[in-house]
């Protein structure tokens, strides 16, 4: 009985307090002002326009000015006059997930569009704009999770309830590792935010590099960049709720959003059209509010059961330093740094391990894995350092024993980090794997005979940091 009247009570959110009608009084832009609503209305309450010609409109309250509501439509405002009758649906916007979502494809509405059917209704809803938990009630992170990309597990280890940013500019594989990394993780439910993508991408993610096993453990939700603003933002509020189902139901949730740069983007035009003053870049104010409050919903959960977040951000003209990206570098617990001129060399994944970084490392990591982790950093860096040099021959052997070390392990170290998009790697073979190359018994030694002499495989370790 308990049950049934929790149900019946969460589905009262579809019952409107009372029944409210208005009328546009002006149309700029995308932008409608309606009279007759703004004793009800709040931000974020629905509304339904009918226009002179063709079917009703679903537009949200974006701001109130005196005596009108601004209204911004779902769609476009072909149709839309003045006089055209505007009724408020009442309460604020939820959806009602379910177990049976998984393998589905759906709308920011939370509409199925992958002509499966109709999408089964759970009993409770869930606030697509809802509030990250309490921070003194979540839970702490939990043990590490595989992701199955070699480079990340190894370098930039993720604990299950971490959030990580994926950085990088247009066409440098940010779609391709977002795919591995939902084929290939160990996390019980996936749950993918495509946000803006282009139309043509969005097809080719779900068949040919997501594919069918993959799609069967995830929910994947859509928003192309043709849509309106508020179906773009609404995209990540919507992946964001149905990740917060599959946790309370006490699973481990990997949520992956592509991108963050776009959610933004979508805030700062709704910001602009409801009349906020435009700051860095033309960000408005707002953005910079909703930012955390996005990202905050992922991570450990008050019971039970985590939210992985792994977020992309689109770098605006490669660079790392613009608003986005600074502000939610500032938010996330890590960054995976994805780099162009790695790409343009023909290494995929792209990830620049020197530029990235993981919060929850070497905490999470045994001493063995950090001593392999840290020597292997400084090889790394040790040839980044003398690169410039190294290929304009000026460096002589012998100068310097680290730099000539360093230059015999970089073949072994490159091959390792590259991986093919169908190529599954767990964390234990990576660490034999890193293992091996460092002892001279790996990769390197097939590249460069000169590996199997150097260094001593007795040779310790460095320690950590």
């Amino acid at each position: 009985m308990h049950h049934v009247l929790e149900a019946a009570l969460s589905h009262m959110h579809d019952v409107p307090d009372e029944h409210i009608t208005g009328e546009v009084r002006a149309i700029k832009g995308l932008l409608i002002e309606a009279a007759g609503l703004h004793r009800l209305a709040s931000i974020g309450m629905r509304c339904e326009i009918q226009p002179h010609q063709g079917a009703s409109l679903l537009a949200e309250v974006i701001g109130i000015r005196e005596h009108h509501c601004l209204l911004m439509p779902y769609g476009g405002v072909q149709g839309i006059g003045v006089g055209s009758k505007v009724t408020l649906k009442g309460t604020q916007p939820v959806i009602y997930p379910e177990d049976t979502w998984k393998g589905r494809v759906i709308n920011a509405l939370g509409e199925p569009i992958d002509d499966l059917g109709t999408l089964p209704k759970g009993d409770h809803a869930y606030k697509v704009n809802a509030n990250p938990p309490p921070a003194h009630k979540r839970k702490r992170l939990g043990g590490k999770i595989d992701l199955g990309v070699r480079a990340m597990n190894s370098f930039l280890s993720c604990c299950r309830g971490q959030r990580m940013g994926i950085f990088a500019g247009s066409g440098v594989g940010k779609s391709m590792l977002v795919s591995m990394l939902t084929k290939f993780s160990e996390a019980e439910v996936k749950v993918i935010g495509l946000v803006g993508e282009r139309g043509r991408e969005v097809q080719e993610f779900i068949h040919e590099y997501l594919g069918e096993e993959g799609l069967k453990q995830a929910v994947i939700v859509v928003a192309t960049s043709d849509e309106s603003a508020l179906m773009r933002r609404q995209a990540a509020y919507t992946t964001m709720a149905v990740a917060e189902y599959f946790r309370d139901q006490g699973k481990d949730v990997l949520c992956l959003m592509d991108s963050v740069t776009r959610f933004a983007m979508a805030q700062r035009e709704i910001g602009l059209s409801a009349g906020e003053p435009p700051a860095t870049r033309g960000y408005t104010p707002t953005v910079f509010v909703e930012l955390p409050r996005l990202l905050e919903r992922a991570g450990p959960g008050i019971d039970e059961g985590t939210i992985t977040g792994l977020f992309t951000v689109l770098v605006d003209g490669d660079d790392h330093n613009e608003p986005i990206s600074d502000a939610v570098r500032g938010i996330l617990d890590g960054h995976v740094v994805l780099d162009r001129t790695i790409a343009e060399r023909g290494r995929y994944p792209a990830i620049n391990i020197l530029r990235s970084v993981s919060r929850t490392m070497p905490g999470c990591n045994s001493d063995r894995e950090n001593q392999l982790v840290t020597r292997a950093r400084q090889l790394m860096s040790t040839y980044d350092d003398m690169a410039e040099l190294i290929r304009l021959g000026a460096y002589r052997k012998g100068s310097d024993p680290q730099v000539d070390e360093a230059i015999r392990y970089q073949p072994a170290l490159e091959a390792y980090l590259e991986q093919e998009p169908g190529e599954s790697c767990t964390m234990a073979q990576g660490y034999t794997e890193l293992e091996a190359i460092l002892q001279g018994k790996g990769k390197a030694a097939a590249q460069n005979p000169q590996t199997n002499q150097q260094p001593d495989p007795q040779k310790p370790m460095a320690s950590p940091g």
